[in-house]
């Protein structure tokens, strides 16, 4: 019996993180899929009988690859810059557009990374241990309520890095750790368990 739950354990250690990223990358397949192929495998249905299955992925992409095209060049720029200032003229629009720009120019730019450095800070409460993400190091009014310097630290949660908290603290009280960004979010996916 105890070679049968070696097996078991030995078995899900390969198995479940292939089915995690295999569930992850259908998901993401469905929801870029879904936002073309709903409508273009609606007529192809209705007029020609079939379906094609990822037409709204591919054109999706090509959508995406498009639309960079057009942005990159000299006209592009400026019709994109047009659509963006009477967007943002929207309501409730005007309030979310310019946070998710952020987050996402965060994310994709190499020049300014999103996270900039892995911490241990103590957090929730003295004598407790946290690992966060560096992401700025200043934000001027609440220093000078304070009077002190402090950093921007985003506690993330497991097992999404990308959910959790932002908390602020004195530049003193955060110890820089020597591991990379991604052996960062390794050790907080994995639960501790993937050691850097």
């Amino acid at each position: 019996m105890s070679k049968i739950k070696r097996y078991f354990v030995t078995g899900l250690l390969i198995t479940l993180p292939l089915f995690i990223t295999l569930y992850l990358l259908f998901a993401i397949f469905r929801f870029i899929d879904g936002i073309w192929g709903k409508v273009i495998n609606y007529y192809l249905r209705k007029h020609l009988g079939f379906s094609v299955p990822g037409l709204g992925f591919i054109l999706g992409l090509i959508t995406v690859v498009i639309v960079g095209f057009i942005a990159t060049n000299f006209i592009g720029k400026r019709v994109f810059q047009g659509l963006e200032r009477w967007f943002l003229k929207l309501p409730f629009i005007r309030q979310v557009y310019p946070a998710a720009r952020q987050i996402v120019d965060s994310f994709i730019s190499k020049e300014s990374p999103a996270f900039k450095k892995v911490v241990l800070v103590e957090y929730p409460s003295k004598g407790m241990w946290s690992i966060g993400f560096l992401t700025n190091e200043s934000f001027e009014e609440a220093q000078n309520i304070t009077g002190k310097q402090l950093l921007h630290v985003f506690i993330a949660t497991t097992p999404s890095p990308l959910s959790g908290f932002l908390v602020l603290v004195p530049k003193d009280e955060v110890k820089i750790l020597d591991i990379s960004i991604e052996d960062g979010i390794k050790l907080i996916v994995s639960g501790g368990i993937v050691k850097p």
